[in-house]
């Protein structure tokens, strides 16, 4: 089964985290069967109450790991008034995951009006239609909204990025990759930094 090494008892090596997440996401791509840059993401309020759902990795590198959302959401409402959250890739048919934690910031005008024109044209329709997390009183009222943009900007062929339609760009200080070992005996190593800017250090855990 790829990626699970289950003849191999070498420890995960202590390397770059972010070349390291590069080389398990590629894998990933061949392999997961559907969504494989889908994410957990946790965030939580101000006074600390959790919530958690499932988002879309729409980039990432050494600046970090974004994705794109509805600014008036609940998790839009979230991020601002907590921005520390976590994330978390499982990836199944690698027996592998990888938490990432640090700190949520919003990306530029310039990137989130690239990426919203880059969608197609349905998608932008529907996320300029919806007031996402808010009370709906049928569905009805939401598809007339789509289809009264959708014959407004038609001819357009794009829709205008709602100034609340953005993205999130999380800088880590923690990740942490799993990987499964026969018998639970399992493997990972906890990457962490004090800083944006500070070299990472590591260590392995037990499973």
């Amino acid at each position: 089964m790829p990626g699970s090494d289950r003849g191999e008892e070498t420890a995960l090596p202590e390397t770059d985290p972010f070349a390291l997440f590069d080389a398990w996401f590629a894998e990933a791509r061949q392999s997961e069967p559907n969504d494989p840059n889908a994410m957990a993401l946790a965030t939580a309020t101000r006074g600390g109450a959790p919530s958690v759902r499932m988002v879309l990795l729409k980039g990432h590198g050494e600046d970090g790991f974004v994705f794109y959302t509805n600014a008036h959401s609940r998790k839009g409402g979230e991020i601002a008034s907590n921005p520390q959250a976590a994330l978390l890739f499982h990836w199944k048919s690698l027996r592998r995951q990888v938490r990432i934690e640090g700190r949520l910031a919003e990306v530029s005008v310039a990137e989130a009006d690239a990426y919203f024109h880059s969608r197609a044209f349905v998608s932008q329709v529907g996320s300029a239609a919806s007031d996402q997390s808010r009370p709906l009183d049928g569905r009805r009222t939401y598809t007339d909204r789509v289809e009264a943009l959708r014959e407004r900007y038609e001819d357009a062929g794009e829709v205008p990025r709602p100034s609340h339609w953005t993205g999130f760009r999380m800088t880590p200080l923690a990740i942490e990759f799993w990987q499964d070992r026969p018998n639970r005996l399992h493997d990972r190593r906890r990457y962490t930094r004090a800083g944006e800017e500070e070299a990472w250090t590591s260590t392995l855990l037990y499973p």
